[in-house]
């Protein structure tokens, strides 16, 4: 076998010593543009989990890395002259120049011939080649004539960045936080060999822009980035290699193969720097290529396959945490606000790859500093509402929450989830059941499903109404058992269906019933299965209004005590918020203020007709995860509106306002939305989507991304969620029935020795430290 290898970086270096190993007999060439002994750039990191798989392909190679790197267990956060230290990280920098000297080494040991100063741009000369690995950087030229094959998709990130050195020794990897007039400056920093370290700098457009910086010119770069960081670098200077202005590219290709040609490192996907896994992207990515190339010596075509199957799931688990961290860096001006140890909890778990109860078994103290001061800042906020102070041992979900008169006794809530069971709009047992177990479950805010305020704002023929007497009385029956045997408040979601009624039940075929006319804000369909709605008039607009406000004083009536206005998901009020619904060419069209009109219409005259010492919410769909849809800044303008009007929290939920949307969901998909609402507008925000367990939740309110996590589906099956998790977390509420309270004696050890065995599993799968 032939194999020709374009590129000579650690991936492709790396590649050939594994695949030489196994296969003797194999010729393999690669092809470098620099010369021999030289490099661009300054260190790299792994980790110890990186390490530990280096030490079972090669134990040469893991041996020559291990004898040049500089160790570090911890991380340090550092904002401004405070800083924190954070145990338990276990990384390791070595210089990239040294590190391509170690692995040519082991290369030529094998019989890899190397070829320096070879700019390949044409590939005929290797066209006798079985395999020919592209893996020549981020600007790959291979790749980009062939990029409609790849399906190859480059994007520049927001933020600006350069890559500096310095003669400065750190202890550990850090991350130097500072503030500047024209905004934050940060930079990623750490020793990689004696007397040098890396200090990649990043800002976003705006500060740079505001503080002057040129793409090229190093010099000025380094005047202007020693004097802001003088302090921390401590007149150590700071030294350039080819070191420009940059935005990341955020890499990726449909398609790793095409003929004999295959992708590896830079050339096929890239990592944000932040999590510190370019390098080990490619070099793990190398081995998957070696061990499909090995298994299928005679099958190039099954090898590609194979390698395509084993890494790209765990490549794009990669690049998705990478995505989540660069989000945090590009907001980090809106971060800064925050309090320093709720501040450096949020940069520890930005990528949402680490937790509250990582960090805690990682390093106590540090977990500690970040409890203390949410207790400290929740205490007196406590205080002045309650007159009541929080225990300093009680578990985070579990603190109390104040919204206008009503308390909340902690902070998890039920999400509104349809139920479809309703006849004529009037709920029943299902519901009472339903509503009341969950409640007796200890949630500290249960929402409704969606209540419609009209029969013809149904969604479905099963959806529950509050527009008739009989209904309120049936609505007043759950919440009158809440109110009486429970601490739970429960509020009603009250909307209107929109273009999107007159639907059939889900677990349905068919709509079994008359189809009624729908409403919108413009004539345009769901799908095209969908019924065409009406354009609403002003007539329409009035008659709406006066349901709305109706339902308000019947929920009023049934002794909810909150309500929660529908602006989400493509219904009636959020028809008119998003430009792919609303092509409206009037007053209630066009620009967000105009699309605006009508909810805001409708939340005030709600709002008059509502207790002021009851609170109300509003529901929004904070993206449409759909090409030309409802924008960042119109969310911002949305919720700072539905703010002024007297809204106490927003609810953020995101999509399902057109049928073709694409969204990007994943583990607690929805809170950067949350995250965003609550730190510009700084009104309280409720967060849902993929939250599945008491870390997470600890984790989002430590963050503060939300007030409030609400949960949907994990809760259809576990009414008695939060039981366990007060179990879980040793955590003693108050309002356990008395008829229940014998439970505690089995539950709370059973949870206990639950949450050691997974402790303990957490400490057994540990990476070992790979320190000398």
């Amino acid at each position: 076998m032939k194999i020709t290898v374009i590129g000579g970086g650690p991936g492709g270096l790396y590649f050939s010593i594994l695949t030489k190993k196994a296969l003797p007999n194999c010729q393999i060439d690669i092809f470098e543009r620099n010369k021999d002994g030289e490099s661009f750039g300054f260190g790299v990191v792994f980790s110890d989990e990186t390490l530990g798989e280096f030490l079972k392909r090669d134990m040469q190679s893991y041996e020559l890395i291990r004898s040049e790197f500089s160790y570090w267990d911890d991380i340090i956060i550092a904002r401004d002259g405070q800083t924190v230290n954070i145990a338990g990280n276990g990384f390791c920098g070595c210089s990239r120049k040294k590190l391509l000297q170690l692995l040519q080494k082991r290369c030529l040991e094998q019989g890899v011939n190397l070829h320096f100063e070879q700019n390949v741009d044409d590939l005929n000369q290797y066209r006798d080649s079985d395999i020919i690995v592209a893996c020549d950087g981020i600007g790959s030229q291979i790749r980009t004539q062939f990029q409609d094959y790849f399906g190859t998709k480059v994007s520049l990130k927001k933020n600006r960045f350069v890559w500096l050195g310095s003669t400065k020794p750190l202890d550990a990897f850090t991350y130097f936080f500072r503030s500047t007039p024209h905004g934050t400056v940060v930079a990623h920093s750490y020793q990689y060999e004696k007397d040098r370290s890396t200090w990649i700098f990043e800002c976003s457009e705006d500060t740079y822009q505001k503080l002057g910086f040129q793409v090229a010119n190093e010099q000025d770069t380094i005047n202007k980035i020693s004097e802001i960081f003088k302090e921390e670098l401590d007149g150590h200077p700071l030294i350039s290699n080819k070191s420009h202005w940059r935005q990341f590219p955020h890499v990726t290709n449909e398609k790793w193969f095409h003929e004999n040609i295959v992708l590896l490192g830079d050339a096929k996907a890239t990592a944000h720097y932040s999590i510190g896994s370019g390098t080990k992207l490619a070099m793990d990515s190398a081995i998957g290529l070696s061990d499909a190339v090995i298994a299928n010596p005679n099958n190039v075509q099954e090898a590609f396959n194979q390698y395509d199957k084993s890494r790209r799931t765990a490549v794009e688990m990669i690049q998705y945490a990478a995505l989540v961290s660069l989000d945090w860096f590009e907001n980090m001006d809106r971060n800064m606000q925050h309090p320093f140890y709720q501040f450096a909890f949020g940069c520890m778990t930005r990528s949402k790859k680490v937790t509250y109860e990582n960090l805690k078994l990682r390093d106590k103290s540090f977990t500690d500093k970040v409890l203390n001061e949410f207790y400290l800042l929740s205490s007196q906020a406590q205080s002045r509402d309650f007159n009541e102070s929080i225990n300093s041992n009680q578990s985070i979900a579990f603190t109390p929450y104040k919204l206008r008169e009503i308390r909340l006794q902690n902070r998890i809530a039920m999400s509104s989830m349809g139920q479809y069971t309703a006849l004529d709009g009037l709920v029943n047992d299902w519901h009472f059941q339903h509503y009341t177990s969950r409640a007796i479950g200890g949630l500290g805010l249960i929402i409704t499903e969606m209540t419609a305020i009209s029969e013809n704002g149904r969604i479905t023929l099963g959806c529950a109404g509050i527009y008739n007497e009989n209904q309120i009385i049936e609505w007043k029956e759950i919440t009158n058992f809440i109110h009486k045997n429970t601490h739970t408040k429960i509020g009603i979601q009250l909307g209107h269906s929109g273009r999107k009624g007159a639907t059939k039940i889900p677990w349905e075929e068919k709509f079994n019933g008359k189809p009624w006319d729908l409403l919108s804000a413009s004539a345009i369909p769901f799908s095209e299965n969908s019924l065409t709605p009406k354009e609403m008039t002003k007539s329409d607009m009035y008659l709406v209004t006066t349901q709305f406000v109706q339902a308000t004083k019947n929920a009023n009536e049934a002794d909810f005590d909150m309500i929660e206005l529908q602006a989400h998901h493509g219904f009636l009020l959020a028809s008119f918020l998003s430009p792919l619904t609303n092509i409206r060419k009037d007053e209630f069209g066009g620009i967000i203020e105009n699309r605006l009109k009508f909810p805001i219409r409708v939340f005030t005259e709600m709002r008059s007709n509502f207790p002021k010492e009851k609170p109300m919410s509003v529901r929004i769909s904070a993206t449409d995860w759909a090409e030309n849809g409802i924008s960042e800044s119109d969310v911002i303008t949305i919720t700072t509106a539905f703010k002024n009007a007297g809204a106490d929290v927003i609810n953020v939920s995101t999509g399902n306002t057109v049928e073709h949307q694409k969204p990007q969901t994943g583990r607690m998909w929805q809170t950067p939305f949350s995250n965003a609402v609550r730190n510009t507008v700084h009104i309280p925000t409720i967060t849902a989507g993929s939250i599945q367990d008491i870390d997470q939740i600890n984790t989002i309110i430590l963050n503060g991304k939300a007030d409030i996590v609400a949960l949907g589906r994990p809760l259809l099956l576990d009414a008695n969620f939060v039981r366990n998790a007060q179990a879980y977390e040793q955590f003693h509420a108050q309002d356990i029935p008395n008829q229940y309270k014998m439970g505690i004696s089995h539950l709370y050890p059973l949870k206990l020795s639950e949450r050691k065995q997974i402790e303990g599993m957490k400490k057994a799968l540990k990476p070992k430290s790979n320190e000398k």
